[in-house]
């Protein structure tokens, strides 16, 4: 009925459900940043921008950010036998060019490990400007997911621009309009979320656009379980863990053959609908604006984490060059100045000799200091 997408940073999960393609965003990629089983990705970034960016420690980072995205991403691509997404930075969100320049820079990225351009979709907020960018890259052939999609407004523009695929926040409408009625809860059916993507995909499927609709950002099972028969449905890994132990009987909700006779009339939208219109969605309105801004703050957050990490190894490997008094590449007890105490500490495998890695580990900064 639907493809099933993973919506983590998290590879052990992505391994766990086996899913076709999986998405990814700032605040996901932060998150798993953080975890240790991680930090040889974040190494790998690191290392890669450091040598790029020969000692500009300000490009360093900028360039470790999309690196680390581009790490997951290609981690991902060897577990998932369909597609990643990968997210410009939310920063740019009102900036057609510098869109259009990254999602360039991302892709070409991609191709040069290795990764093929048809397995990659750059994920781009559904601005008017964030639209006009997927347009041109759609022409490159460099396909675009539009996230942060709450209106129909927004739907029509990206199927008009030729876009790929969209990912219209279910749970994030719901979350909006909970509040704004002071109720607790909806009814599967009449969630507003659920009723936003399904008044969607029957116009795509009345119209015959080829974007695909992919359903995001769920807050229970009966959204998703209402939604089958989308064309893909991103799912955080509890979601999909709950789907795997739930027994029932799955009905097909959305039908694409049932849409095409359906009397749905057939919207133009230029910029100045468009902005008319988002002007009018309050919902919309706010939630693209808060999510921008949320994904802003996680780009933010892992700016900071790069730069302590960086600043860390920094020290880490200025302190095994002030020891390696005769530049061998290791430390002797005869190169150490400290107390023989440390030294057997630090000299994990017992040799007479410590190495980087093996200093790097001690001071708890677990980069390989020999990559740089």
């Amino acid at each position: 009925m639907t493809v099933a997408v993973c919506d983590t940073g998290d590879l052990n999960s992505i391994k766990k459900f086996t899913p076709r393609d999986a998405t990814t965003n700032p605040s996901l990629i932060t998150a798993a940043a953080q975890m240790p089983e991680y930090a040889d990705v974040v190494d790998g970034a690191l290392a890669w921008a450091a040598k790029q960016a020969a000692g500009d420690e300000t490009r360093t980072i900028a360039l470790a950010l999309d690196r680390l995205a581009i790490e997951f991403g290609l981690r991902i691509l060897q577990i998932v036998p369909g597609r990643v997404s990968t997210e410009v930075d939310a920063r740019l969100s009102f900036d057609t060019k510098a869109t259009i320049d990254k999602g360039r820079y991302l892709i070409a990225q991609y191709e040069a490990a290795g990764a093929d351009r048809s397995r990659v979709l750059i994920k781009i907020a559904a601005t008017w400007e964030g639209i006009r960018a997927a347009e041109v890259l759609e022409r490159e052939g460099i396909h675009c997911n539009l996230t942060l999609l709450f209106g129909m407004h927004q739907a029509v523009a990206c199927a008009e621009a030729g876009v790929r695929l969209i990912s219209p926040f279910v749970g994030r409408i719901l979350d909006w309009h909970k509040k704004a009625s002071g109720k607790d809860s909806y009814p599967p059916t009449e969630d507003p979320g659920v009723v936003s993507v399904t008044q969607i995909y029957n116009y795509y499927k009345r119209h015959g656009y080829q974007t695909e609709v992919m359903g995001a950002s769920f807050r229970n099972l009966g959204e998703i379980i209402e939604l089958a028969g989308c064309d893909l449905l991103t799912i955080a890994p509890n979601f999909l863990a709950e789907l795997q132990s739930t027994e029932g009987t799955l009905v097909k909700k959305l039908d694409a053959l049932a849409a095409e006779k359906m009397d749905i009339p057939k919207i133009h939208m230029s910029e100045a609908a468009f902005i008319t219109a988002h002007a009018a969605d309050l919902m919309a309105y706010e939630k693209l604006a808060e999510g921008i801004s949320g994904f802003s703050k996680a780009i933010v957050a892992l700016e900071k984490l790069l730069t302590e990490r960086h600043a860390k190894v920094g020290q880490a490997r200025a302190f095994f060059r002030a020891c390696d008094l005769d530049g061998d590449g290791f430390i002797t007890a005869k190169d150490w100045a400290g107390s023989a105490a440390v030294f057997t500490a630090l000299d994990a495998d017992g040799d007479g000799k410590i190495t980087p890695d093996e200093l790097a580990s001690g001071l708890g900064a677990p980069f390989v200091l020999s990559r740089a």
